[in-house]
């Protein structure tokens, strides 16, 4: 039960008498009183000083406020709050994937329950405060004493408030001067006038209506439609420049809005490893298959390339890649048609190359030659040289062509060198015919889904624990979010386009579809997906590291292979668990068989 409080004592003149105050001249004298009004039994007793003083609260007996445990209260009431709200929002009520993170991620939300705790705990412990001092008040009693103003000086005061249940205001005044008060008065009721003055009412009110005034004009604003544009506080922030990366814009001279990349620029640690290790193919193949993509992919991983943009052409690459280059240009060139080859990659000074196979087109074109149709033969000029046709049977307009063109001339050593092509070729329909036989090395793709591509067979990194270990990690930032922590292609972003029926949505490939796996689907491939993307998931070579990346192949070849294991490559120590658990599935399957026996016997009785 709470104590009952006294109702102040009153003096010979009628004002109110809220206690009794005394002056001490230092500070031992007032610890010394301080001590001696607590061992009297006074709970309500008060020092003013002009300084901190260590201890002064022990010495009156003042016991630990409860504030620490409101602010404890109002805390735990924030972090509840956040999480709740957090909680019912993305999680229930609106649920929405933010990052690849579940729709209840405890992790995600520490930020906003932070903030709330603090928040929370800030407001109780200011409100909490105000309520125990008993603010706001607007007077003190002890103001009505003119020698109080020498507190915040040189002068200290004990104070022994009416409200205590062992006042008694002559005693007060006795014990006071008994432990060396200098000046000892009462502490009566504050009389100045308690009406506020009508002008601080009249600038209140102004102050309030015109804060109302922002209020107005947006209420306005949201239920009235207007002609007029609207006014922007911050012009710049309303109308950024920002541009998207492939949106048009003036800020350059070619109607791009972002710079390409520097060519032959890399970044910092980028020359660690090898081309091969850089994009997953094995350069030295492309070479002899693509010459023109070989030579930009090497430019490309070179750091001190030089590319001179007149005509493209990239200067100072590796001698080796530029020998193998230059050499299956001149096992090719014949081949292919000047007007499909751009200046970029075939250099001028190659040129004179094309020379050398006439001599042997003398010695091999006989053959061939003399097995074809004459309708063949005048149809197309690209597949028998001009020398051995009749005048007659060539049009002038071709023949001046083929004389003109010296890219064109040593057309005929892709057919003399490969009888088999040229047999083949007397087969096909006459449509086909005039189309020029492509070489063997450089053949297209016979559809959109062959990849002619030489491919890395094998991961360059060296399988160990920490690896798989490494991709595991990598692979479950970047990749399950898609493609789901198991690899099946049902993570929360392929759940949620589901779920709202998304019809530009292309689901996520399985990784355990035998087309995947590594006989079909190399590693080397595997990587230059990761890195360059493909359909609707994107490209991670600028998230991710090329080590960090083959290391996630490492990991979903792991993937791969954990769904064929036998049981006989389980570790021993872990069989038995194994064994256990198929038991336990097995027997819930026969189980569930046999209820549904027992239910489509009863429904067929």
């Amino acid at each position: 039960m709470s104590e009952t409080k006294p109702a102040p004592k009153t003096v010979a003149d009628g004002n109110t008498v809220h206690g009794v105050v005394a002056e001490f001249s230092d500070v031992d004298s007032l610890l010394a009183a301080c001590e001696r009004v607590r061992d009297a039994g006074y709970t309500k007793a008060d020092a003013f000083t002009p300084f901190p003083v260590h201890g002064i609260d022990k010495a009156l007996g003042i016991k630990p406020t409860v504030l620490p445990w409101i602010a404890l209260t109002a805390g735990a009431i924030g972090t509840c709050t956040a999480l709740t709200m957090q909680i019912w929002m993305n999680g229930i009520d609106y649920q929405y994937i933010i990052s690849g993170k579940p729709y209840i991620s405890l992790p995600a939300f520490i930020p906003v329950s932070f903030e709330l705790t603090i928040l929370f705990a800030s407001f109780g412990t200011f409100f909490g405060m105000w309520a125990l001092n008993g603010l706001p008040r607007f007077s003190n009693p002890m103001f009505t004493s003119p020698r109080f103003d020498r507190a915040t000086d040189d002068t200290f005061f004990l104070y022994l408030d009416a409200k205590d249940k062992r006042f008694n205001e002559e005693g007060a005044k006795a014990l006071l001067g008994d432990l060396g008060g200098a000046y000892i008065e009462p502490v009566v009721e504050d009389d100045s006038p308690k009406k506020i003055p009508s002008f601080l009412l009249i600038a209140i009110a102004v102050v309030i209506a015109f804060s109302m005034i922002p209020a107005l004009v947006v209420a306005r604003m949201r239920v009235t439609k207007s002609s007029s544009p609207r006014f922007h506080i911050f012009p710049d922030m309303d109308f950024s420049p920002a541009k998207d990366a492939q949106q048009i814009s003036t800020l350059f001279a070619d109607g791009r809005a972002m710079r390409p990349d520097v060519p032959g620029t890399v970044s910092r640690g980028g020359l660690d490893w090898d081309v091969d290790f850089q994009t997953g193919i094995d350069m030295e193949k492309l070479a002899q298959v693509d010459a023109p993509r070989a030579r930009q992919l090497v430019a490309m991983m070179q750091s001190d390339t030089e590319v001179v943009e007149a005509d493209g052409e990239v200067a100072g690459e590796e001698e080796a890649v530029k020998e193998v280059v230059e050499e299956t240009t001149e096992e090719v060139q014949a081949d292919e048609p000047s007007t499909d080859e751009p200046s970029a990659d075939e250099p001028a000074s190659e040129e004179p190359a094309a020379e050398e196979p006439e001599a042997e087109m003398t010695e091999e074109a006989e053959a061939p030659a003399e097995e074809e149709p004459a309708a063949e033969e005048t149809e197309s000029t690209e597949e028998t040289p001009a020398e051995e046709e009749p005048a007659a049977e060539e049009p002038a307009e071709e023949e001046m062509t083929a004389e003109e063109t010296p890219a064109e001339e040593p057309a005929a050593e892709g057919p003399s060198e490969e009888e088999p092509v040229a047999e083949a070729k007397t087969e096909e329909p006459e449509a086909e015919a005039s189309k020029p036989e492509a070489p063997t090395a450089l053949a297209p793709a016979s559809g959109p889904t062959v990849d002619t591509t030489p491919w890395l067979t094998d991961n360059p990194l060296a399988i160990d624990a920490a690896v798989l270990q490494r991709g595991q990690q990598q692979f479950n930032i970047y990749c399950s979010v898609c493609h789901g922590m198991n690899g099946r292609g049902n993570g929360l972003v392929n759940q949620r386009a589901q779920r709202i029926l998304a019809t530009t949505w292309t689901p996520p490939s399985n990784l355990h579809d035998a087309t995947l796996y590594q006989d079909v689907y190399p590693d080397g491939k595997l990587f230059g997906t990761i890195s360059n993307g493909v359909r609707k998931m994107p490209g991670y070579a600028a998230q991710i590291r090329a080590k960090d990346r083959w290391a996630i192949v490492s990991y979903v070849r792991a993937l791969q292979a954990s769904q064929n294991a036998s049981l006989e490559e389980v570790p021993a120590s872990q069989r038995e668990a194994i064994e256990k658990k198929q038991s336990e599935v097995k027997a819930e399957l026969e189980k569930a068989a046999a209820e549904e026996a027992a239910k489509a016997q009863k429904t067929a009785t």
